[in-house]
């Protein structure tokens, strides 16, 4: 009798250290949640106020903590486009498409860039892509198609 509850009574502490390791791990990822998303609505919060310093240090940061954030990386080549660093907007426009080839910003604005920058094929390429899957910016076919006519005259 003596064994069985000696028994019973080390399966009820290890059940408890199972416990407070389940509850441990799910604090700290919250925590590390909630630390993640922090430095997004940072940088969202400067680049509405075109403090576009303050929002790209937040960006990076957020990308460092989470490196598959597809918003901080638009967000970001939104900034270089307006400091007219072309390199590090392909750069990071290229990134959003190699974690998500679908997302319809990132085509758009990079079509346009491509064809500003005379490489058609390239902007062709993409064109076919954003008009397969385009939900929210279809609207902007027109404008491509317009910018592509007007290329070629």
């Amino acid at each position: 009798m003596m064994c069985k509850l000696q028994n019973n009574h080390q399966i009820i502490l290890s059940m408890n250290k199972i416990l407070i390791i389940f509850l441990l791990c799910f604090f700290s990822t919250n925590l590390i949640a909630k630390e993640n998303s922090y430095y997004f609505k940072k940088g969202k919060d400067n680049y509405n106020k075109n403090n576009f310093e303050k929002a790209k240090l937040n960006f990076e940061k957020d990308i460092v903590r989470n490196t598959k954030n597809i918003k901080s990386y638009l967000y970001l080549a939104r900034i270089y486009k307006k400091k007219e660093n072309s390199q590090e907007f392909e750069k990071n426009l290229n990134t959003v498409l190699l974690l998500d080839p679908k997302n319809e910003e990132a085509l758009y604005l990079l079509i346009i860039k491509k064809i500003k920058d005379a490489d058609y094929d390239f902007a062709m390429e993409k064109y076919k892509i954003f008009s397969k899957y385009c939900n929210k910016l279809c609207l902007k076919k027109k404008e491509i198609d317009r910018l592509i006519k007007k290329s070629k005259s």
